[in-house]
């Protein structure tokens, strides 16, 4: 299930359904169910679940990052004053795809990337977040 929510816009628990049927595994509204509270799904602003350390990251990046700047396979993140240790965190506990590590400091977080290919969805990705 992280990985459907992860990959795809499922906005329904009939969806989750038929879509873990497709891959093989026989499940029940019920089941799908409890498996949404159990691994505490939230509905994104678009009405699509969202993984609750996935929630956390995207609020935050909305709320904070104000710009990204890139360089090969690194992606810094501009924030307002003493939030980056915050965004770190959350980048950590999303692992995000492509993404070796991160470093923070007082307004600035600075990504590492597996390489320049990477570091262009990753800033892509974020850039998506900002409002």
């Amino acid at each position: 299930m992280r990985e459907l929510v992860r990959g795809e816009d499922i906005r329904t628990q009939a969806e989750f359904a038929e879509r873990l049927g497709e891959l093989g595994y026989e499940v029940t509204q019920a089941t799908v169910s409890r498996d949404i509270t159990e691994l505490e799904l939230r509905k994104g602003h678009d009405g699509a679940y969202i993984l609750p350390e996935d929630y956390r990251l995207r609020s935050l990046i909305a709320g904070t990052v104000h710009e990204t700047r890139r360089a090969g396979n690194q992606v810094l993140l501009l924030s307002g004053p003493g939030c980056a240790s915050s965004i770190a965190a959350a980048l950590d506990a999303a692992q995000c795809e492509g993404m070796l590590g991160c470093i923070a400091g007082d307004d600035t977080v600075l990504v590492v990337c597996a390489d320049e290919k990477a570091g262009k969805r990753f800033q892509t990705t974020i850039d998506a977040m900002l409002v």
